[in-house]
């Protein structure tokens, strides 16, 4: 074996490693859930949309839509 595939070993090892530890690592605090500060007590949020147009020679516009 020669360095060239020792160090593509290493860095699939490490690429693995990396992967496998944020699977394994406990969830940090979800905003999105009621939290001590109650944002999310009031109701839903409103939902909207964002729209992206472009077409080739023309300005491009983006588009959002609350409710």
């Amino acid at each position: 074996m020669d360095w060239q595939q020792i160090v593509a070993l290493a860095i699939v090892g490490i690429a693995a490693f990396l992967l496998i530890r944020s699977q394994l690592r406990p969830r940090g605090h979800c905003l999105s859930k009621d939290g001590p500060c109650g944002c999310s007590a009031t109701g839903p949020a409103p939902k909207g949309s964002i729209t992206f147009r472009a077409r080739k020679g023309e300005r491009p516009q983006v588009i959002v839509k609350l409710g």
